[in-house]
């Protein structure tokens, strides 16, 4: 009999072991890294501002892709976006009967490039985008058309 009252304290320790390690299991996931899909955006991030910009461009290209020329003197062109060195990125197309419209839109993207540029010290190739010196319709698309592509 006295070997079994050895036992007991021996077992009853190895049952407490046994489920204090089982309950700490369960916050084992705790210092893990947060997976990139449900950690909030960094809204002060050069990725983050790009991809706002990148945004706002698509928009603005995609209401315009979506306009069928039948006629190039129904349409004008606006120089969006500035390089960090002057003179703009591009140049785009868009219908007159949507200036009041769109044209706000292209000078918020090339005010928001312009402050991007600043923040992040964005270097440009400086190369000069030259304005278009016409407006033609091809297929039901707007085409400008430059001294380069005459």
């Amino acid at each position: 009999m006295k070997k079994i009252h050895i036992y007991i304290p021996l077992i009853a320790l190895c049952a407490t072991f046994t489920l204090v390690s089982c309950n700490t299991s369960k916050n084992i996931n705790t210092n893990k890294p947060i997976d990139i899909a449900d950690r909030p955006a960094n809204e002060d991030s050069q990725k983050y501002d790009q991809a706002q910009l990148d945004k706002l461009k698509a928009s603005i290209e995609s209401e315009v892709s979506g306009e069928t020329c039948t006629n190039a003197v129904d349409w004008t062109f606006s120089p969006m976006g500035i390089k960090s060195c002057g003179g703009p990125q591009q140049y785009i197309a868009y219908p007159k009967k949507s200036e009041t419209s769109i044209l706000p839109r292209i000078n918020e993207y090339t005010d928001k490039v312009r402050i991007f540029n600043e923040k992040y010290n964005i270097m440009s190739d400086c190369t000069v985008v030259p304005a278009p010196t016409s407006l033609k319709c091809v297929n039901g698309k707007i085409r400008l058309i430059t001294p380069d592509n005459n």
